[in-house]
Order: C-alpha cells, then structure tokens, then sequence
C-alpha cells in the first residue's frame, strides 16, 4: 500500500534530520504499511513504555537513536523503567544490571524525554486533554487516556513509540479515529447494591472481568456510579487491560464520550448486550487468587499502577487503624509510587509511620521490570488486579488478592485474612 507522506515526513526519511530521526520516520511508515494506513498524523505528546524493560537489544536501539542524534519532537515523558534509580541498592538489585539501566535512562534523557519514570502519566505532569491527539505506550495509560480522559491513542508498544515522539507522526488509523472509538458491547450491572459499586475492590475485581468479556470490541458499562474516583477507574482499567486488550471503554453518565447510552454507541446498537451479575463477579474475584485464605505471605506489594497521594492517605490512616501494630517478622511490604506522588507525601510526615509499619516505597520502577523480588518468595498478597493477573507467570508466585485493608491486615497476621464483600 502506498503511504501518503508530507514533505516533512520525506525530508526526514532522507535523513535530513539525522540518522536517529531517519530511522524512526522509517519504522513508522513500515508500521504504516502494517496498519494499512494511507497516511500519518500529527500528535501533540507522548509516552514511552519502551524504556521499562531491560534487554540488549532494548539498550541498544535507545543509544542508536540518541548516537544518531534523535530528539523528540513533541513533550515526551517516560513510564516506570527497570530501576529504581535513587534507592536501587536497597533492594538489592545487581551492579551490572543498575549501571546498563542508568545507561538506557540516559540514553532517553539525551532525547529530550521527560524522567517522570511512572506508569501512571495521568495522575501526574503533562495530563492530555479530551481530544487531544497522543501517542502513549503502557497499557493501563492507554486506557486511562482514551477512556477517562478522552483523548485518543492506539497502543503503543515497544518501540514504536519513541519513533512517535521523535517523529512527532503516527499512522493514521485505529482510535484516533472517531468512526473507531463507538461501543460495539453493552455491559449492564444487575443486581449491585450502593456499597458494593462504592467499594474500591469492585473495580479492579470488574476490570478482570472486562478484559476477556470484551475482548477487541469497545465496551459500554451501564451502571457504574458517577462518583466513582479517578483511582477507582485506574483500577478499572488497568485490570482490563492486562487480563485482556482494551485500549477504550465508556462508562455511560461517567467517561466523557458516553453522556448517553445512544452517544456511546455513536447513534448505533450494540452488537450484544450481556448482564453482569454479583456471582460474575465473585467468580472473577476468586480467578485473581491462587493462594487460599490462612496462607503465609512473604511479599505485599502495593502500587501496580503506582499509588497516587490520595491512595497513600488510605493506607496509612488503615495503618493507624492497627493501634501500633507492624507488619509481621519475614513480611516485607513494597509500595511503588512516582516521583512526583513521593514529593508530596514527604511534605506529611507520613514517611517515618510507613516505615516504622515495615513499608519500604519504591519509585520509577515496579516488581515486573526490576529484580527487587527476594529468591524464594512464595506468596505475594496486593491489592491490585493487574499485579494478581501477572504476579504467578511473571515472577513465579502464588497471588492472593484482596483490600488495601485486608493487606495491611494480612502483613500484620503474617498471612491471608481477607473480609468478604
């Protein structure tokens, strides 16, 4: 297929930009071909997901492209990468792989890129506007920016999307497109009392849920409270996201795009309508889990997307709420946060009480992308569906999911104690 390219996008191609920018103009116009695009777009900003993991090749393709004098060409900020790059040793994470991590942030540094390090970009600097034409890489930002917020992005993955903010272009295709962005399934929520639908669990319980159910079709949920929180919805989505490929829901009367049922759908009809039960849900519930009720834990980690300041108030007013009480003997406790989150809660005086409880807080990183796992965990407990879905394949443990409270709760026992719904 024949792409359509400016005079800008040819110049850059012929290198009159630099090799680094040559190169990715060149990415592009192959994913171009790909998606079957007849041309690129212009967007405003970007997020990168490819600097989070580790690998040679990964190392290599940054320092090429900043070696070749790459540079963003839009406000560029960069998602949780394999360091923590302050307290690395804390945690025990090897010298060589710390000093090749250092090497590959400072290869994204040379480009111009923004060190924001954080996964959760929309609780932070630079939030897109609704509208707004991005390029954004990690998941669980996808779905928070097309979803919530409104602005529009097709999953970015590695390392398609540093090519996007260099280039400042994209393929012209998919959800930047409005005829692309109309719901295709209604979800409708029977049955779920005001308590339950206000409770913090039943959002990422319900993104688990999601995910499979939609699959690639766009999905519109009728039911969903409007006073649900920003991190409520970020639950949501990143559970969804992870235990399927959602880049895009509405939430009628909630998200910004479904002020109707009949806006939702663009003026059509679903393709299928399917009822969401309470034993929907609890069946999605016990799937999060592969460790039973009394079971030691060795690890609760907390943070996947990273905890924002509202979620670090929660946590140590249920601190509190143990009357003095620390986390068990051999129970370590991560929470993973950005920088910017860390800011704030310094300004509290909460660090010395989460850390006379046994929490030790992690940034510009998480539990999948640095090796900040003791050999011989056995049981992770959190409060998070994307980490319960990835924690058994990722890191080899058994998961037990629960509240923020039933981990504060299950650290101070040593072992699973989580209160039923």
């Amino acid at each position: 297929m024949t792409i359509a390219l400016t005079d800008a996008d040819k110049r850059m191609l012929d290198g009159a930009r630099g090799e680094g920018a040559r190169m990715a103009m060149s990415v592009l116009v192959r994913m171009a071909e790909v998606y079957e695009a007849d041309r690129l777009m212009d967007v405003t900003q970007a997020h990168i997901d490819g600097c989070g993991l580790l690998s040679d090749a990964g190392l290599q393709f940054a320092e090429t492209l900043a070696a070749g004098g790459a540079a963003v060409a839009v406000p560029t900020t960069l998602n949780m990468g394999p360091l923590d790059l302050e307290d690395w040793r804390e945690f025990g994470v090897d010298e060589q792989f710390a000093a090749k991590a250092i090497r590959q942030a400072d290869a994204y540094a040379a480009m111009g890129c923004i060190p924001t390090w954080t996964c959760a970009p929309y609780q932070g600097y630079l939030t897109p506007r609704f509208g707004q034409q991005i390029a954004w890489g990690e998941s669980n930002a996808v779905v928070y920016a097309n979803s919530i917020l409104g602005a529009r992005t097709n999953r970015y993955g590695d390392y398609i999307d540093i090519c996007a903010a260099i280039a400042g272009r994209v393929p012209n295709c998919g959800l930047h497109l409005a005829e692309n962005r109309k719901g295709r399934l209604l979800l409708q929520l029977v049955g779920f009392d005001a308590e339950r639908l206000a409770g913090d669990e039943f959002y990422p319980v319900f993104g688990h849920l999601l995910g499979p159910l939609a699959g690639d079709r766009i999905a519109v949920i009728e039911g969903l409270p409007p006073t649900a929180s920003d991190d409520q919805l970020k639950a949501l989505g990143a559970a969804a996201a992870s235990a399927g490929e959602v880049a895009l829901f509405h939430a009628v009367g909630l998200t910004p795009e479904a002020p109707t049922r009949e806006a939702a759908f663009g003026g059509g009809r679903p393709e299928r309508t399917v009822e969401i039960r309470p034993a929907d849900w609890e069946e999605a519930r016990a799937d999060l889990s592969t460790a039973d009720e009394g079971r030691p834990i060795d690890l609760v980690v907390l943070g996947c997307p990273h905890y924002s300041f509202a979620e670090f108030r929660r946590l140590v007013g249920l601190i509190r709420d143990e009357g003095g009480r620390k986390a068990a003997d051999g129970v370590e406790i991560a929470v993973i946060t950005s920088r910017q989150a860390y800011a704030l809660i310094r300004r509290t005086g909460w660090l010395d009480e989460l850390a006379d409880f046994g929490v030790r807080i992690s940034r510009d990183t998480c539990v999948f992308h640095t090796p900040m796992v003791r050999p011989g965990t056995k049981v992770i407990m959190t409060d998070s569906g994307k980490c319960a879905y990835y924690a058994p394949g990722e890191l080899g443990t058994d998961v037990a999911f629960g509240t923020m409270g039933d981990c504060v709760r299950s650290a101070v026992a040593g072992r699973v104690r989580r209160r039923q719904p």
